[in-house]
């Protein structure tokens, strides 16, 4: 930013106005509070708000980008430097704070002089009270999760105690299992749940053990949380969840007994949440055991590698998945689902297909798709209303959204009910039927009655909330008086008109609800006339610029009984509201069931319009079980790749076939395409698992129980860990955590280190795969001398171990022999690629014609290498001998037209007219003349 913005941020800053007694109150307090690393502290002064201390030089810093925003308050040795902010820069910064960021926490005080009190506080993963500022003009898409987790450290392995709560979907969980030395199972329930912040023990966070799970949850972005080994202790832990949980106590009493030590790890959770001291929780939420085994595992690598969830850096919204995928209507409770389902995608087969059936029924009937989804545009983030009747934080406004969203239920259920297609059975048992029942006498609609009743719906048009008076007798009979002052003080109005003789309105003004309550007013100009009628007959009150204010007894006597009706119509209206707000909690478990089933419908609704809007429609994969079938991708394209505006997108085919191609090394130039080629497998698996359509002509999925993906390593270096290192990391988990059921995705493996060890690392962990884990595998490579483990079959010495289902392919690119320009043919076909492209693609990024020369020379001097030449076990001594290499295009030309003319003159040789000396002495002649040529072509030499 420029110092021109530097300097108009600087003018728009609220001034910091504290008198001197009021500064110095303010600073004997500001040192009594505890210090607290993380926490950004805010002080609410009514017009705006300040930070101070350390607190003020990060603001500056981070958010206006310059420390003369700073201030100072006080003088000398205790001047303390302090910054003012506005109040939308204030829903800023806690929004970055909040929700983009994961290392702090964020105070909000009120007060004046030394007495100030802690209003609101919000974590990362418990926005608490800071939800109405953060939501108040923006969606919530996600429901951060809170988990605590507690390592019990043994010596073959760990056991991981985690405990969860969400409080959007007002959630608790629990759940124990085994874990390595990478945490690859709390990665990926971490991700599964959308954790944001993790309690830990402190004597684990600062244990050497528990430096591999500080890494796990930095992989992750999750905020870390360091609380006392005590507050991990599961006494009480039923009692507690007996107040909060719904229904009986027996199934809670029953799921925390058969864990050992994730109980603890809840018992921790619930004191940092406070849950038990907020009432309106009691009774209000459910608890759930985490099963990983329930959905896919992914860790954070994986979601960076697929681009499942959105980033700061994408370009536009169709960069990530959920981006592309996120065209729900709801507001709010959609995009929250779609997030989760994305993050946990399903394992049963039958499940997938229910899910695939209701998209098939709404990407066939258009009709349905599209007055659906303009009857959920209109329903209103139903989750979070109810959740705030529920804690006492709503008034009429949301009661009557509530209302508006309840209304459209009938029109759903109606177009729900015309459907008669192939799976009007399932839509009738996911949704018509529920509908049905909670719209009924007993449920909805007595709330739609009550609130018809209760609420003046002609108002809403004003934009007022208020109880229809006809509701209630005492209401009804304030109303009535209040009409009837109103229509005593206007005929006084008319009558004081006449007497002083100006016009009604348009000279004597009355007006309401001034300091001084009803007057009368007339312009200075008017005074004169009316001066002497002024002083005798009423009492003057103000006299100003704009006018003469003046009143008399009886105006006054009307004016006060009309404030105190007014008054007392406001606290009756206060009373029926809260009346009517209590009754409308009573129904937020129909609401919550109810959010739930809208934000289904919502997220299907979604996945079928986007299958049927992109350019090149998506098919419904056919899905088998994990243990079973092939992964087979006709025609299959990148989903966020093919949506950029630039791109035109070229399918490629993907055969994974168990025995045959079931491990398939990718060889090809730089850009050529097989990035994005093996992350397009990953993303479809991953679509197809969650439900959706994929952008396929044809596509069947074995399913698959976790996806890992190793491709480049972000910000690894931020984190102290080299480039190398963190490949190693990554591969080490993928080789401790995948099965045969697993799907795994390697990008170039091995470049961080030296070439023979790269080789050597990548051929070992190729065997390792396909030898001992089983899994799927698409392994793109620079080492054309791997796709040799194809042809590891063909030795024929008995002890030779056949290595099966490897196949090599390639991406191609074709090279113009003249112009040596390379073009990228984006295809994907059998066999190994026969050449290199790196010094081609440094032409293609302009690099200088000297240092390309340069490089073609070196090129030259090392040696070729042709896979099919050789066999598996003459790959070590290949590759300690010297390497060859391709030759440049032109010497390849050059020398085979010049050995084409040898073999030419050769054959025309008329051996039968000469005699043996004739015709050694004419071969010699032409060997010579061969080799002399060969001085100036290296590829000729090769065969002299």
């Amino acid at each position: 930013m420029d110092d021109d913005l530097h300097f108009q941020d600087q003018n728009k800053l609220p001034e910091l106005k504290l008198d001197a007694k009021q500064a110095q109150g303010f600073l004997s307090f500001f040192k009594t509070l505890p210090q607290d690393l993380r926490a950004v502290r805010f002080f609410d002064r009514r017009d705006y708000f300040t930070a101070h201390g350390e607190n003020a030089a990060f603001v500056a810093k981070v958010y206006y980008h310059t420390t003369t925003a700073l201030r100072q308050l006080g003088s000398g040795s205790d001047a303390l430097s302090s910054v003012t902010v506005s109040k939308s820069m204030f829903e800023t910064i806690a929004r970055d704070l909040l929700l983009e960021r994961t290392d702090h926490t964020v105070e909000l005080y009120e007060g004046s002089g030394s007495n100030w009190r802690l209003v609101k506080s919000g974590s990362p993963g418990n926005l608490g009270s800071f939800e109405d500022i953060l939501f108040a003009n923006n969606e919530m898409q996600d429901s951060p999760a809170t988990v605590a987790l507690l390592p019990n450290f043994r010596e073959n392995g760990c056991t991981v105690g985690l405990g969860y709560v969400d409080l959007t979907k007002r959630v608790v969980g629990l759940a124990e299992f085994l874990d390595d030395s990478h945490f690859t199972n709390v990665e990926s329930a971490l991700v599964g749940l959308g954790c944001r912040e993790c309690l830990l023990p402190v004597d684990a966070a600062k244990s050497t053990e528990g430096r591999g799970l500080l890494d796990a949850l930095s992989r992750c972005g999750v905020m870390v949380t360091e609380r006392k080994k005590s507050e991990f202790k599961a006494r009480d832990l039923v009692p507690d969840l007996g107040r909060l949980v719904k229904g009986t106590i027996e199934p809670v009493r029953d799921l925390v007994s058969g864990l050992e030590i994730a109980p603890a790890a809840l018992g921790a959770l619930l004191s940092y949440a406070e849950l038990l001291s907020d009432e309106s929780n009691y009774g209000n939420f459910t608890i759930k055991p985490y099963n990983l085994g329930s959905y896919m595992k992914l860790d954070s690598a994986a979601m960076r590698a697929l681009n499942v969830m959105e980033s700061k850096n994408d370009a536009n919204k169709n960069f990530s998945l959920f981006g592309l995928m996120n065209r729900t209507c709801t507001a709010g409770m959609g995009k929250r689902l779609l997030h989760m389902w994305l993050k946990q995608p399903l394992l049963d087969v039958s499940e997938i297909n229910a899910r695939l059936d209701l998209v098939q029924a709404f990407v066939e009937d258009i009709q349905l798709r599209q007055e659906l989804r303009q009857h959920l545009k209109r329903i209103s983030d139903i989750e979070r209303l109810s959740r705030n009747l529920q804690k006492k934080r709503a008034g009429l406004q949301q009661v009557v959204k509530l209302y508006q969203s309840s209304i459209r239920l009938p029109y759903i259920k109606s177009a729900l009910g015309r459907y008669d297609g192939q799976f009007s059975a399932i839509l009738k048992e996911r949704f018509s039927e529920p509908l049905g029942i909670w719209s009924d006498d007993d449920h909805l609609n007595k709330f739609v009655s009550l609130v018809e009743t209760s609420v003046d719906l002609d108002q809403l048009e004003n934009g007022e909330y208020m109880i229809s008076s006809g509701y209630d007798s005492r209401l009804l009979e304030l109303k009535d008086e209040q009409e009837s002052l109103e229509g005593q003080i206007d005929s006084l109005h008319k009558q004081t008109a006449d007497d002083l003789d100006l016009s009604a309105d348009k000279v004597l003004k009355l007006e309401k609800g001034t300091q001084f309550g009803h007057v009368f007013r007339i312009t200075k100009k008017e005074e004169p006339r009316i001066r002497k009628k002024l002083t005798t007959q009423f009492i003057v009150l103000e006299t100003r610029k704009d006018g003469v204010k003046f009143t008399n007894s009886k105006l006054k006597k009307l004016g006060d009984q009309y404030q105190r009706i007014l008054d007392e119509y406001k606290n009756c209206q206060k009373e029926l509201v809260q009346r009517v707000v209590h009754t409308a909690a009573t129904f937020s478990e129909v609401f919550e069931s109810l959010a739930a089933l809208l934000a289904e419908l919502d997220v299907l609704l979604a996945f079928s319009d986007l299958a049927t809007s992109c350019p090149t429609p998506y098919t419904r994969p056919d899905i088998t079980p994990s243990d079973v079938g092939d992964i087979i991708l006709e025609g299959s394209r990148h989903p966020c790749v093919e949506a950029q505006d630039w791109v035109n997108f070229i399918p490629n085919d993907c055969k994974l076939v168990r025995g045959q191609s079931w491990f398939q090394i990718i060889t090809g130039p730089n850009l050529g395409g097989k990035s994005t080629f093996i992350r397009q497998v990953g993303v479809n698996i991953l679509m197809a698992q969650v439900g959706s359509f994929v952008p396929c002509d044809k596509a069947s999925i074995s399913v698959r129980d976790c996806i890992f993906a190793r491709v480049g390593a972000g910000d690894c270096q931020l984190r102290g860990v080299s480039t190398f290192m963190q490949e190693m990391l990554e591969t080490a988990s993928i080789l401790k955590g995948a099965t045969d059921k697993s799907m795994i995705i390697i990008d170039e493996l091995g470049r961080g280190t030296s070439t023979y060890d790269g080789f050597g690392l990548a051929w070992a962990i190729c065997e390792h795969i396909v030898d001992v884990i089983k899994a799927p595998t698409l392994f793109a490579t620079h080492f054309h001398e791997l796709t040799a483990l194809a042809h590891d079959n063909r030795g024929g010495e008995p002890s030779n171990r056949k290595i099966v289902g490897v196949t090599n392919y390639h991406v191609s690119a074709h090279i113009d022999s003249s112009s040596r320009k390379l073009t990228m043919l984006y295809k994907v076909e059998p066999g190994a690629c026969d050449q290199s492209f790196g010094i081609h693609v440094a032409e293609f990024a302009n690099f200088p014609g000297t240092v390309v020369s340069l490089a073609r020379e070196k090129a030259a001097e090392l040696e070729d290498f042709s896979p099919v030449t050789i066999n598996a076990d003459d790959i070590s001594k290949e590759m300690r001998g010297k390497r060859k290499r391709e030759f440049d295009p032109d010497a390849v030309s050059e020398g085979a037209a010049r050995a084409h003319r040898f073999l030419k003159e050769f054959a025309e040789l008329p051996l039968e007219q000469m005699d043996l000396k004739q015709a050694l002495q004419h071969v010699n002649k032409m060997k010579s003349d061969l080799e002399e040529d060969a001085e100036n072509c290296h590829w000729l030499k090769q065969f002299l």
